[in-house]
């Protein structure tokens, strides 16, 4: 178990998803950009070693080093609209092993709600970042995301698990296809640009063909850049009420932490179908009591995909495979590290022995060489040190004994053995 300052951490991942938490419940523990920041920001107030933290449609997670769960869920409904009581009931709580596992799980796209879903890869990568920024990452934590993404990779290549077209943006021009007449010939509105309305931009234009696509994002430039890209209209933010009343079909995700669309946004009577891609809920369900307007989420969409699911769930066990031959890396990385602060204590008992001797002996000799005796001094504890190393390594059930053996003959300093 790590220790930090005398004090003892465990390696949690803790949260809610798509699995326990419904869109709205999800919507009361989503952090943005800023809240993500400042949880970090007070987790190096309060001493946490090492932490990242993730918000997504789909879920919001902590993985990190405390001294109790607790630590990391206070964290969350801090800066989150969540309270402890609905964290209870939805969420949950993974420790060391299985807070690992549940992070390969995770990262390769095996607990995506869309399955092999390999956006959710890309997001870790930059929370992580973000917090070896802030200084809150440690090499643990370093090197498990490093095994995650390199077992992404693999999966991503070796298996057909991300085989066909199922990411949210898909599935909702799957839906317009499917349940729109004469889809290509309807005026379509999407607003918002971000990385979700671009993809759904994307796939509305190479699946329907239809170029009566409208654009409109509170920073206007972004929206510009792609229209230019597939030569598409742009309007202005001011004219989203007039755009709604002449379109069909509107695409929302704007990924704002309020609804962004409302009943009094839509001002006519001709029929109107809504698709909300956010979390939190974008579109405010007080759209549906006007009978013209058909409102579908992202959770009913994500359902849409089932035939693409099916063949992608014959290709589990091989990605399985893979995760667990890298964890098997991991894991052995984890046992040398064990004996890791024991082999440093050792070094630097050996080298205040070397040193005592040295200066014991110093004027005691003839023609003493100091330099020479530095170099064959530390040969020596190298070699010495690298047969201890070599042999706790070896050992496997023992490991813990032979570390014990090993303090107790040299007397070393417990204080020193503790893990970053």
């Amino acid at each position: 178990m790590p220790q930090v300052s005398g004090k003892s951490y465990k390696f949690y991942a803790i949260g809610i998803s798509y699995r326990k938490a419904d869109a709205e419940m999800r919507g009361s523990f989503a952090l943005s950009d800023t809240g993500i920041s400042n949880l970090l920001e007070q987790a190096k107030e309060e001493k946490i070693p090492s932490l990242a933290v993730i918000s997504t449609c789909n879920r919001t997670e902590l993985y990190g080093f405390a001294q109790h769960p607790n630590d990391l869920i206070q964290l969350l409904c801090a800066h989150s609209h969540g309270t402890m009581e609905e964290f209870e009931q939805v969420a949950y709580i993974h420790e060391e092993e299985a807070a690992i596992q549940h992070l390969f799980q995770v990262g390769t796209g095996l607990d995506s709600q869309i399955l092999g879903d390999f956006e959710i890869i890309g997001q870790l990568k930059m929370t992580f970042k973000k917090s070896k920024k802030l200084g809150l990452l440690n090499a643990y934590m370093e090197r498990l995301i490093n095994a995650v993404i390199q077992a992404s990779k693999r999966i991503k290549t070796e298996t057909q698990l991300s085989s066909g077209a199922t990411s949210v943006s898909f599935a909702s021009v799957q839906y317009i296809l499917n349940e729109v007449e004469r889809a290509q010939e309807k005026k379509i509105l999407l607003f918002g640009t971000g990385k979700i309305g671009r993809n759904t931009c994307e796939n509305l234009i190479k699946h329907t063909q239809n170029k009566q696509i409208t654009l409109i994002n509170r920073t206007k430039d972004r929206a510009e850049r792609i229209a230019g890209k597939f030569d598409l209209v742009v309007r202005d933010y001011a004219q989203l009420e007039e755009e709604i009343a002449g379109t069909d079909i509107m695409i929302v995700a704007t990924g704002a932490q309020n609804p962004t669309v409302s009943k009094n946004l839509i001002v006519t009577n001709r029929p109107l179908l809504l698709l909300d891609l956010s979390i939190p809920r974008n579109v405010d369900p007080d759209v549906s009591e006007l009978e013209n307007v058909t409102l579908i989420h992202l959770d009913e969409l994500s359902q849409i995909t089932e035939s693409t699911l099916q063949n992608r769930e014959h290709f589990i066990p091989q990605a399985q495979e893979i995760i667990a031959e890298i964890t098997a890396e991991f894991d052995a990385w984890r046992e040398s590290r064990k004996f890791a602060p024991t082999m440093f204590a050792l070094k630097n008992k050996l080298s205040l022995l070397k040193e005592a001797e040295i200066k014991s002996n110093r004027t005691k000799i003839d023609n003493f060489n100091q330099e020479q005796a530095d170099v064959l001094a530390d040969r020596i504890i190298q070699k010495i040190a690298g047969h201890f190393a070599n042999h706790l390594r070896d050992e496997d059930e023992n490991t813990q004994q032979a570390i014990e053996l090993l303090n107790k003959v040299f007397k070393l300093d417990a204080q020193t053995i503790a893990h970053d």
